[in-house]
């Protein structure tokens, strides 16, 4: 598809990949919005790329009903939703709490639902969309400490099939884009240190990679790719 004139939704795209992403599709010619839940960030984000921010908790289904409705009412449509907010914890199991386990899945899990389902409406009723769901290389294989993180991934992998199998009937594409490590912020707030280094992944190699997804011709998509850093030195 041509990007030029597109609406586009990115969740959690006041930082990290999702900034990198709405930026490079902003620079492609899209009219993008951004979610994120931190007001400031999000404006001082929406502000130094051009993007339309909308303050929203995407585990929350008022805060994602509500989301739509900006989006169609300031963007005047939607062509693509990108499924990016996501937080972890990395724990060994027996030290995983209930609670942190639930807050990893409401947003990695049944946000990435609730966006998806009310953005699959509209485009089941326009018979045409995109949805790219941003997982990680996690989803592909378990680890210690990553009970929660790495079970969300597979979830939302699990979802992508299943929407996709539903969707496709209506001209809709989806695809699940698999980061590994990318540095951004992420690390420091699930609680672990990231070494920081030339040879490892930014946000805008995923970027790169949505975009060049998005661009291929609507006959066709790709439903699945991993990015991976060459040869990354820790």
């Amino acid at each position: 598809m041509n990007l030029q004139n597109t609406t586009v939704l990115v969740t959690g795209g006041s930082s990290g990949i999702g900034k990198g992403i709405a930026e490079m599709l902003i620079a492609s010619g899209a009219r993008v919005a951004i979610t994120g839940r931190n007001k400031a960030r999000l404006d001082a984000a929406a502000k130094e790329i051009g993007a339309h921010p909308i303050q929203a908790d995407v585990s929350k289904e008022a805060d994602v009903q509500r989301t739509m409705q900006e989006v169609l009412r300031q963007l005047g449509d939607l062509d693509i939703l990108i499924n990016n907010a996501g937080s972890g914890v990395f724990k060994p199991l027996v030290e995983t709490d209930l609670a942190g386990f639930e807050r990893t899945f409401a947003t990695n899990v049944t946000g990435a639902f609730l966006m998806a389902r009310e953005a699959a409406k509209h485009f089941i009723s326009r018979k045409k969309g995109n949805i790219v769901n941003i997982g990680s290389t996690a989803s592909l294989r378990g680890a210690p400490n990553g009970t929660a993180y790495y079970a969300s991934k597979f979830a939302l992998r699990g979802m992508t099939e299943c929407w996709r199998g539903e969707l496709r009937k209506h001209n809709i594409r989806v695809c699940l884009v698999n980061p590994s490590e990318v540095i951004t912020n992420f690390g420091a707030a699930a609680g672990f240190e990231q070494k920081v280094n030339e040879t490892k992944l930014r946000p805008a190699d995923i970027a790169h990679a949505v975009k060049t997804v998005l661009e291929m011709e609507d006959r066709g998509f790709i439903p699945e790719l991993a990015v991976f850093a060459t040869n990354p030195v820790d």
